[in-house]
């Protein structure tokens, strides 16, 4: 079994003259990430890597959730504005050894990429997590594999 976690970034700012790559956290946003990993790691839910996009706000979400976590994270240009075939080329790439991984990603892509593989219907918010347990040995069998829906986290619906 391998386990695939996807987490929308937190709330961005957006100040003057900023391009999109660029744009920061915003204090919520800051404050949201780090209540959603504590709760993610409270409730037992391992991760061993993360693979965030370079965007700014996204690897930004990434080092945060790593401050509890601390784990292996690199970067995938993929990620960012990502298309559903841009997840799969990820996943793909990677390594056996890992069995839990998240992807920091952003929308639309994140929630038509949760749709595809899924019958729930996801729109993830900003710091918004699904979990899904995809029943494979190695990452290459993952479209043909079976997955199941293990949670759908909202930072404004959980309390630590």
């Amino acid at each position: 079994m391998k386990q695939l976690i996807l987490v929308r970034h937190a709330k961005s700012d957006w100040p003057e003259e900023t391009e999109d790559f660029d744009r920061p956290l915003a204090d919520k946003g800051l404050q949201d990430a780090l209540k959603m990993s504590k709760f993610l790691k409270n409730n037992n839910i391992s991760i061993d890597y993360f693979i965030s996009s370079p965007a700014l706000r996204a690897l930004s979400t990434c080092k945060i959730f790593n401050q509890t976590y601390r784990v292996n994270h690199t970067t995938k240009d993929k990620l960012y504005n990502p298309s559903e075939n841009n997840f799969l080329s990820v996943i793909y790439d990677l390594n056996d050894e890992v069995n839990s991984v998240a992807f920091f990603s952003h929308n639309n892509g994140i929630s038509n990429f949760a749709n595809s593989i899924s019958e729930d219907i996801f729109h993830f918010p900003t710091c918004g997590v699904a979990g899904f347990e995809i029943d494979c040995d190695s990452w290459s069998q993952f479209d043909g594999a079976n997955k199941k829906v293990l949670f759908f986290y909202e930072p404004n619906k959980i309390k630590l």
